[in-house]
This record gives structure tokens, C-alpha cells and sequence, in this order.
């Protein structure tokens, strides 16, 4: 069994214990199981997945960073949302601003890592609360 543990700035999000855990790293999915290696990733903004006997649950992260060590999954990131805290009006508002930053940031890479970064957050966001 491993212990997730969610975290953002203001709160914690989320502690529970978990069978799996799928989580997406900036090099793609990663599936943690118990007594997985050690593990230091950094997060992309996406949907984070978790499977236990007696809870299930996907939820939205903002990119960050996670820790995998002595089965215990430890995930910081700017902020995180269940489905029931989505406003979906709110999140294609928040895609379609990034989109335009993107089109007008090309001669920044900095800026375009961020607003590409902005996009992928809303999209998940949006594929999130359209599955509620």
C-alpha cells in the first residue's frame, strides 16, 4: 500500500492511501505501485489518478514535482482540483486566454513554456469536469 500525500502552498490536499497511483511527469505517465524505486519527477499540468481499496479518485495538478521513497508518493504543486471544484465556464475561459498568449509570445520562449503550460492545466481541467 503507499500513502499519497497532495500538497499546495495553501493546503493539503489530499492524504489517503492508494494501490496506484498515475501521475503525469513532464516525460509522460507514471504508473507507482508499491515498492516502486525512488523517484524524483518533475509534474506536468494534468490529471493524477489513484486507485485504493476503498477510494478511487482523479484530480487535476498544476504541474510541480513528485516524490517517490519508501512507499509514499509526496506531490507539491501549485494548486489541484477534484472534478466538484471545477467551474468549466472558468476553465475554457482560462484555455482560450492561454491560446491567445500563445499566439502572441513566439518570440519568447519563457513565455511560451508558460502559456503552453496554462493550456495543458485548463484542458485537463475542462476533460475533468466533463467526465463529472
Amino acid at each position: 500500500m503507499l500513502k499519497l500525500e497532495i500538497v499546495t502552498p495553501e493546503k493539503r490536499v489530499l492524504v489517503t492511501e492508494a494501490e496506484e497511483v498515475v501521475i503525469p511527469t513532464a516525460s509522460g505517465e507514471a504508473g507507482i505501485l508499491t515498492d516502486h524505486a525512488p523517484l524524483i519527477s518533475e509534474l506536468k499540468p494534468g490529471i493524477l489518478s489513484y486507485f485504493g481499496k476503498n477510494a478511487s479518485a482523479r484530480l487535476v495538478v498544476a504541474g510541480g514535482f513528485v516524490e517517490v521513497s519508501d512507499n509514499r508518493v509526496a506531490v507539491l504543486t501549485d494548486s489541484a482540483f477534484f472534478p466538484e471544484e471545477i467551474d468549466l465556464e472558468s476553465a475554457r475561459s482560462r484555455r482560450d486566454a492561454a491560446e491567445k498568449q500563445l499566439a502572441i509570445s513566439a518570440d519568447s520562449p519563457e513565455n511560451r513554456e508558460a502559456a503552453q503550460a496554462e493550456r495543458e492545466f485548463a484542458e485537463a481541467l475542462i476533460k475533468l469536469a466533463e467526465r463529472k
